[in-house]
């Protein structure tokens, strides 16, 4: 895996033990061995192209469903906010957004243009790119369900364009069957009437009364079972308030898991375990996490 990288005249930031929990939103999390923002897509490309990057680099985009232990990553983090950038409208109904984008973002220039429905998008709390990598959802909208094609660039930086059949996607889930990440993607959308702006607002008054916005918090921490809510079942089983250490079973949505301030990565790990078993235990359901884990215990 990649450690000491050869490339030293990058345009962006390059850190080494770097605090994860600083880039994560549940403020929790041990030193990446090496931390690279690119200052653009160029400066990605040219820093892929000069080091052996290593296939289990980790990508970031606003740090909203990962868990970083606190022994920290023993590799390469490339961050994507604000590097990844672009966003526009090639066509009345066609758009195109790097793996930057926050999700928000994204649904209030919809919104503006009149395309969509892309409202849904506004109840995602990351990026484009994370987006693509779990076909996230919100508000009964899912991503890969406006997915013209991809663009995705491999360890050596080079770029391909994919079209979304390239690839199996599924519930919260999407294969990559190639050693690639995403750079971007093309949205097919349809022109809509009415006030976009409007209904994002509504969906997110709606996401601020039943869900702990102003805690940290990787949003939902499991997938919902067929057939019924993860939230459901960590309520009907008593879990909400549920504490260990500084983490909690959110009081306002059962599948938050929120840092009440002196929460470790362990602490939050040690809580999503024990909200599974016990949901096993009494419902005979296994709860599927939607965050990724990853790193070291100290």
């Amino acid at each position: 895996m990649m450690v000491a990288p050869k490339q030293t005249a990058v345009r962006g930031e390059l850190k080494h033990a770097e605090p994860m929990k600083a880039h994560t939103s549940w403020r929790v999390g041990g030193p990446a061995d090496v931390y690279f923002k690119p200052a653009d897509r160029d400066d990605l490309v040219a820093f892929l192209a000069q080091n052996d990057v290593s296939e289990a680099a980790l990508w970031l985009g606003l740090g909203s469903n990962l868990l970083v232990r606190d022994g920290g990553y023993r590799g390469l983090v490339i961050a994507t906010h604000r590097a990844l950038a672009g966003l526009e409208r090639l066509e009345p109904n066609v758009v195109w957004a790097e793996a930057g984008v926050p999700c928000a973002k994204l649904a209030r220039r919809c919104a503006n243009w009149g395309v969509g429905p892309a409202e849904f998008f506004a109840g995602i709390p990351g990026t484009v790119g994370g987006a693509l990598a779990m076909n996230a959802g919100a508000f009964d909208g899912e991503t890969w369900r406006f997915v013209r094609e991809v663009e995705t660039v491999d360890a050596t930086g080079r770029i391909r364009t994919r079209p979304a059949d390239d690839f199996e996607v599924g519930y919260r889930s999407v294969h990559l069957p190639h050693h690639e990440w995403f750079m971007a993607a093309t949205f097919e959308f349809d022109e809509v009437e009415g006030d976009g702006g409007r209904a994002i607002r509504e969906l997110l008054l709606k996401r601020k009364t039943s869900q702990p916005i102003g805690q940290p918090s990787c949003g939902s921490v499991f997938r919902n079972p067929p057939g019924d809510h993860a939230a459901r079942l960590i309520e009907a089983a008593g879990l909400k308030g549920l504490q260990v250490g500084g983490a909690q079973v959110s009081s306002l949505h059962a599948n938050f898991i929120v840092n009440t301030g002196t929460a470790s990565a362990a602490d939050i790990e040690a809580l999503l375990v024990l909200v599974q078993t016990v949901v096993a235990q009494r419902f005979d359901v296994t709860l599927v996490p939607e965050v990724k884990i990853v790193g070291e215990f100290q």
